[in-house]
């Protein structure tokens, strides 16, 4: 990038002139600006080699950014879900692999952090849950711990309508785990990786929903390994893998949320799901900016040859930024209104903003291509990577582009407990 970079980047910010921040929200994004600019020399060489970018985790461990969702009273810096949003859109922008990895570590502080608060407990289990939370903060906190993710199994479960396939069963001191997860991102990379799975109760007809556990193994647990390549179209720096689990022991310090307390999560805070979306947020805006610059003839290693007189080249900008726009605000909304047991209303947004940045950022980097060229297909420049990346968007769980669209049509039409007789 030339020096005209940091002037031309402010063209389109991520919160836009009308979002009021807090002084802690200004100097995240700025360290996420500053971060971020280093991961994105590095970008095409991660894609390249679909390797981990293990040292701008180095980075973010360094500047204190691993701990941004763990609350303050643990040691961290008590980003909300709107902080994280901005803050992961802002990596996202630079480095998209890195954004949707750290997704999944943010969401290991998130979900026992600022989201369980909300939650109904009992004493008894608020009690449990503190303690619980306290064993994983502190190893983000004080030992620099990476967190994983995994959802995906192959099945429904990943999309909340079926019960996990990967049993947890009570033992003396712990839990015996049994099952398989696939596109594990962080595969190698995480130090635990906070599984969902099923609890296997002894008598129990079949298992429920009800029944999920959310539990951390470590990496060097026994019974615990890592198989399968990693040779995907896109986002192919998250090195997502498949774990296998056979008899892996996890003691009970190894919950991160007690027993059913995370049903009651994944029913009452739906935008617990939309946290991959600011990574494709950051896409957009990463595409938009490089369209410009290129069309200004300002892009690093290319001819300084102006293309902006062009109409069509016009009216292709002009498209891309009303689309910009558009998705930027839904993405603001959201997440701004994002609270537990919201309305039906928001509940519906959640669905559509969700839906639209994952659709919206693919878009944009087609039309970037098509503006820019036939040099944008040339890999030394971002823009092939990047409708690469975009396009992964919509097949992600738990909200992939069709279970969006299936969600917000059944529940426009449909009151809860409503049925056709």
């Amino acid at each position: 990038m030339n020096d005209d970079g940091p002037r031309l980047a402010d063209r389109f910010t991520i919160t836009g002139s009308g979002i009021e921040l807090t002084p802690r929200q200004r100097e995240l994004l700025a360290l996420a600006e500053a971060l971020g600019a280093r991961f994105s020399r590095r970008a095409a060489r991660h894609d390249q080699e679909a390797s981990f970018p293990y040292e701008n985790y180095d980075e973010m461990r360094e500047a204190g950014l691993l701990k941004l969702c763990v609350p303050e009273s643990h040691g961290g810096l008590g980003a909300d879900l709107f902080t994280y949003a901005l803050v992961s859109a802002t990596i996202g922008k630079h480095c998209s692999v890195t954004a949707l990895t750290f997704n999944m570590h943010a969401c290991s502080c998130l979900w026992p952090g600022v989201l369980s608060d909300a939650l109904d407990m009992t004493t008894a289990q608020r009690a449990e849950h503190e303690r619980l939370r306290d064993v994983h903060f502190r190893r983000i906190v004080d030992d620099g711990a990476l967190y994983a993710q995994p959802f995906s199994e192959g099945t429904a479960a990943g999309a909340g309508k079926a019960p996990f396939g990967t049993t947890a069963a009570k033992v003396d001191g712990g839990w015996l785990l049994n099952g398989r997860k696939i596109f594990a991102s962080l595969s190698g990379a995480a130090d635990y990786y906070g599984l969902l799975c099923t609890e296997v109760r002894s008598g129990a007809e079949a298992m429920s929903l009800q029944d999920s556990l959310y539990i951390a193994v470590p990496k060097d647990a026994p019974g615990f390994s890592i198989v399968g390549d990693w040779d995907p179209m896109g986002m192919r720096g998250t090195v997502s893998r498949n774990l296998l689990l056979e008899d892996v022991f996890v003691p009970d310090s190894g919950l991160m949320m007690p027993r059913a307390v995370y049903h009651q999560a994944a029913t009452r805070w739906p935008h617990m799901f939309s946290t991959l979306s600011p990574t494709y947020m950051g896409i957009a805006v990463a595409a938009y900016e490089f369209t410009v610059r290129y069309l200004r003839g300002e892009i690093d290693g290319t001819e300084p040859v102006k293309r902006r007189m062009y109409p069509t080249k016009q009216i292709a900008i002009a498209q891309m930024h009303i689309l910009l726009e558009q998705t930027r605000s839904i993405f603001l909304r959201s997440f701004g209104e994002a609270r537990i047991d919201p309305p039906k209303e928001m509940r519906l947004r959640a669905y559509a903003a969700h839906y639209t940045i994952m659709e919206n950022a693919n878009e944009i980097a087609r039309l970037a291509i098509r503006t820019c060229g036939g040099q944008s297909m040339l890999k030394s420049l971002p823009l092939e990577r990047l409708y690469r990346d975009s396009r992964c968007g919509s097949l992600m769980l738990p909200w992939t582009a069709e279970l969006c669209l299936d969600r917000l049509g059944r529940e426009a039409l449909y009151e809860t407990g409503e049925i056709d007789v």
